[in-house]
């Protein structure tokens, strides 16, 4: 192949520039990133584990329902209220059953320990990114720059970086777990706020609200099932992502599945992978019951 022209760039010289010079001066900084992810999962799984399996399920399933009946419209009697409130807990009971069955349930509770400290890390840093992005809108250019990188970008390229600061293990895997599924919660976050009516936003300037007080009682308030949408959608992405970190050490039932895959053991690999879509199917539909529909 004929060369251009023009130099080359010598791109991947800086890179690995910049990695030595962070692994050289940044190693307290990503040691403490580590110790703080591994307690964090660590206490997330020992919780988790020290409920019996049968008490856990019963507890998800008066949390699934409390949740559906919660958001079913005030309108309707109790006993359709109640009657229309049961699909929910009869999936996570007959899921969460079928899982212990399997013998995936100690691999399930570390699964969802991982999507668990990936879902709140990605939300402690997207949600008030989000927030600055919706008032600033030269934030919100540069930062959609990086969402759509962040988005576009295959889901293997977040295990390099990984890998080369934190090593192998549950650490690398909520890391790039975190960056693949941050974008959604910054971009609705974003939207959510952006959406809300000016009168709305006039009417509490007229009231002399203070700018932190507008945004808890105004803004937040009113974007908040756009929010939520954003919460539910970092945490499939998250749950995505499991089978992808178990590539760079990290455990659960994504570990199932690639051991599946590499000793071509179709049926251990198809039941880690059924798994995983039953916890994911619980998920989604609890977290979209969190806000309740609003009357009209």
């Amino acid at each position: 192949m004929t060369p251009p022209p023009f130099p080359r760039l010598p791109l991947g010289d800086c890179i690995e520039e910049l990695v030595d010079w962070i692994s050289n001066n940044l190693s307290w900084l990503l040691d403490a990133i580590t110790g703080i992810l591994s307690t964090l999962m660590s206490t997330f799984y020992n919780i988790l584990s020290a409920f019996p399996p049968v008490l856990l399920i019963l507890i998800l399933a008066i949390v699934a329902f409390g949740l559906k009946f919660n958001g079913i419209s005030k309108k309707k009697s109790t006993k359709k209220k109640i009657m229309g409130s049961l699909d929910l807990p009869i999936l996570c009971i007959i899921g969460l059953l079928l899982i212990w069955d399997l013998n995936l349930w100690d691999y399930s509770m570390e699964t969802l320990s991982l999507v668990i400290v990936s879902t709140l890390v990605a939300l402690l840093i997207g949600i008030p990114f989000g927030i600055i992005a919706s008032h600033s809108n030269r934030f919100n250019q540069v930062i959609r720059v990086f969402l759509d990188l962040m988005q576009t970008m295959p889901s293997f390229v977040y295990l390099i970086p990984a890998v080369i600061f934190f090593g192998l293990g549950n650490v690398p895997g909520v890391i790039a777990t975190v960056v693949f599924a941050m974008p959604p919660a910054i971009r609705l976050t974003n939207l959510g706020i952006r959406q809300i009516p000016a009168e709305l936003i006039e009417v509490s300037d007229a009231f002399g609200t203070t700018p932190f007080q507008k945004l808890i009682k105004v803004e937040l308030p009113v974007a908040l099932p756009t929010i939520m949408a954003g919460v539910n959608q970092c945490i499939m992405l998250a749950l995505s992502m499991t089978v992808i970190a178990s590539m760079i050490g990290a455990g659960g039932l994504g570990y199932q599945v690639l051991y599946g895959i590499q000793r071509v053991d179709i049926g251990s690999g198809f039941e880690a992978g059924l798994a995983i879509v039953i916890i994911a199917v619980i998920l989604d539909r609890l977290s979209q019951n969190l806000v309740p529909v609003r009357e009209m």
